[in-house]
């Protein structure tokens, strides 16, 4: 049974403290990579209702810095199903909660692989998107993970030879 991408959508927020900061006062990328997993793996579970774990995760830039105090928020959702994976799209904006100014932060996409109780891949419900945003991100989804599959195929060639 298909799921919409409504069921599974995720919306994270925390507060930025210190430990999560170099000197400088910037947090650390690993902090923002940290939740950009966990929002991604909270909306894949949702969907598959099974654990899953992260494939790959696509490039990901650092358009805006991240300052101690700023409120982090991560929205994930599922933009495409395959069989036995699934990619989630993650934004992160930063709110300086003191002026009320949001930044985009961030944007990554995650293929997520869901497991049956043997840890090994089992099988996805199919993804129902339902706007006409969810099916364009389905498609450029769709593409991304035929991309992916060939540098895959690609990159186990080059090993072989």
């Amino acid at each position: 049974m298909g799921k919409t991408v409504l069921e599974s959508r995720v919306e994270m927020a925390q507060v930025m403290l210190p430990p999560d900061a170099n000197p400088s006062g910037n947090i650390h990328g690993g902090t923002i990579m940290k939740l950009i997993d966990t929002a991604a793996g909270i909306a894949a579970m949702r969907h598959c209702r099974s654990n899953v774990v992260t494939a790959s995760m696509d490039r990901l830039d650092f358009h805006e810095p991240v300052f101690i105090g700023e409120l982090v928020v991560l929205r994930a959702s599922v933009n495409y199903a395959g069989s036995t994976s699934l990619e989630v799209g993650v934004r992160v904006e930063a709110e300086n909660l003191m002026t009320g100014n949001i930044r985009h932060t961030n944007s990554a996409y995650l293929t997520m692989v869901a497991l049956d109780e043997n840890r090994t891949p089992t099988k996805v419900p199919e993804l129902i998107p339902e706007t006409d945003e969810e099916k364009r991100r389905f498609e450029e989804g769709r593409m991304r993970a035929e991309h992916r599959k060939a540098l895959r195929k690609k990159s186990a060639q080059k090993t072989h030879a």
